[in-house]
């Protein structure tokens, strides 16, 4: 990886800012994007106390830390696009708004930039095909949430992506201390595809009074050595993206009955409960918040 990599990563929510702040820890210049200016101010108070965590635990030095910062700028367009050799997507997830995101991305960075998206279970290939010109440049790069702390990122080709694209990817990754592990593009590749039929099992043991959440989160714990109960991490992901994942497994992979998100799950969803970002969603966390 040159010394003088410059990535841009379009989307500043939870996984957008977890990108930029990695990216930046291990180097690299970034230039964090996203349309809101309220978004980009979080992004950057979130920047701010990951670097700051790590100093207080002596993980680097107060002049490393400020340095980390530094390399990222912040702005509602991609001020630094044509210098860009990638473009990271971390939009919601939306297929029509990934394309609509993808078409500008293949107007805006330069002819050799690599086009990543993030995006947990949305078809490469589908999103390649909406920009014929530059599908051979389009690649999935799945990271996970918290971003600087979880060592995988999932690297899906799409049946365009060439193999100097996959190979710059994989080594992207690894430059952002990361390990990259290649999948097909499958709807919800490999992770989602084995992770989120759990989740949603999960809400319907709830939903059909098996057992309350803390049971449920605690016998998947103690029985089957999880770090986490599978309703905890759902709201640790946000409902509303499980409820999307589930969608996408569905139409992409029939099954009704196996793939179809649990009607609690959606009620959840509906009534604005989306898990941690919100305060409230399996679990309750305002009062901690308040108190925090």
């Amino acid at each position: 990886m040159s010394d003088n990599t410059i990535i841009t990563v379009i989307g500043a929510g939870t996984m957008g800012s977890g990108i930029a702040i990695t990216a930046a820890q291990s180097g690299i210049e970034v230039c964090q994007v996203d349309v809101s200016q309220e978004q980009l101010d979080r992004a950057k108070a979130y920047h701010e106390k990951t670097v700051g965590r790590n100093v207080q635990k002596e993980r680097m030095s107060q002049d490393e830390a400020d340095t980390a910062l530094a390399r990222i700028c912040y702005s509602a367009e991609a001020c630094r696009a044509a210098e860009s050799s990638f473009a990271i997507e971390a939009a919601t997830e939306n297929e029509a708004l990934k394309k609509k995101i993808f078409a500008s991305m293949a107007d805006s960075y330069p002819a050799d930039c690599v086009l990543a998206t993030n995006t947990s279970s949305i078809s490469i290939t589908s999103i390649a095909d909406s920009i014929p010109g530059a599908a051979d440049r389009v690649i999935g790069m799945h990271f996970f949430n918290p971003v600087p702390v979880m060592k995988l990122v999932e690297v899906i080709k799409s049946q365009a992506t060439s193999e100097e694209t996959l190979e710059r990817t994989m080594a992207l990754s690894e430059a952002m201390g990361k390990t990259p592990i290649a999948a097909n593009d499958h709807p919800g590749f490999v992770s989602n595809r084995v992770l989120m039929p759990m989740i949603n099992e999960a809400f319907h043991a709830w939903n059909d009074g098996v057992a309350e959440p803390e049971a449920i989160d605690g016998i998947m714990k103690l029985g089957c050595a999880f770090p986490m109960g599978p309703l905890r991490l759902a709201d640790l992901i946000g409902l509303d993206v499980c409820r999307d994942i589930m969608l996408v497994l569905h139409e992409g992979l029939g099954h009704p009955d196996k793939y179809a998100p649990c009607e609690k799950l959606v009620e959840l969803v509906e009534a604005g409960r989306l898990g941690n970002k919100t305060g409230w969603g399996v679990y309750d966390y305002r009062e901690a918040a308040a108190t925090a």
